[in-house]
């Protein structure tokens, strides 16, 4: 039996959500569980339905998208989130990233975008609009050649794609105990350990791509 992915849509617009809900139906594989139009509805619709992805929007009333965020990560740390916004901004995505969401996306994007960052981020990846990560790069401070091994490339590209230590481990097949190690070295050669200032970094040097495997 396919699997189909459960997704809370969280915006202040009735009518962006129900034009959301329609791209979604028609996609296959997809079902909105719920909506909301705050931010408050937001987190107590994410504890009732417990949707594999939310797609959340920044501006929403009476709690903002980045603090709904937050709200939802600390009821669920592994919970999937996907900013959709009119925001095309770098500073906002790091913030985003910071804290952990799956993707983040802006709205003039989402008929193109939306269901391939669902997609992706279904899958255990993350997907950054392609028009934001061209902002990254160009903010990117420029760092000289590549100070990595083969080995600690592969390991940041999964850690900025948002897998988890022990997931990094089975994928490339090496002890948690070592993954932590090769993410200090990163850190350490890098001079950077902050999640979003190394996706930075993945970009700038080829190793995040925002299009879907």
């Amino acid at each position: 039996m396919k699997n189909i992915i459960n997704v809370l849509i969280a915006d202040d617009h009735a009518i962006l959500r129900s034009g959301l809900k329609m791209l979604l139906h028609s996609a296959g594989g997809i079902q909105v569980a719920g909506e909301a139009g705050t931010g408050r509805e937001a987190v107590e619709s994410f504890k009732r339905l417990s949707p594999d992805i939310v797609v959340l929007d920044i501006s929403l009333p009476d709690m903002g998208g980045l603090e709904a965020a937050r709200e939802i990560k600390k009821l669920d740390p592994a919970a999937k989130i996907l900013v959709l916004t009119m925001h095309n901004n770098a500073n906002y995505v790091r913030e985003f990233v910071q804290i952990g969401v799956a993707g983040y996306i802006v709205k003039k994007s989402a008929d193109s975008e939306l269901i391939n960052a669902i997609r992706a981020i279904g899958r255990g990846d993350m997907f950054i609009d392609p028009s934001l990560t061209k902002a990254l790069l160009m903010e990117a401070p420029a760092r000289g050649r590549n100070p990595l091994s083969h080995r600690e490339e592969e390991v940041l590209r999964l850690l900025v794609k948002g897998y988890l230590g022990k997931e990094v481990a089975a994928r490339l097949e090496i002890s948690v105990k070592t993954v932590e190690t090769y993410r200090a070295r990163i850190a350490e050669k890098l001079g950077i350990s902050g999640r979003a200032e190394l996706l930075q970094y993945a970009i700038k040097n080829g190793l995040f791509s925002a299009e879907p495997e």
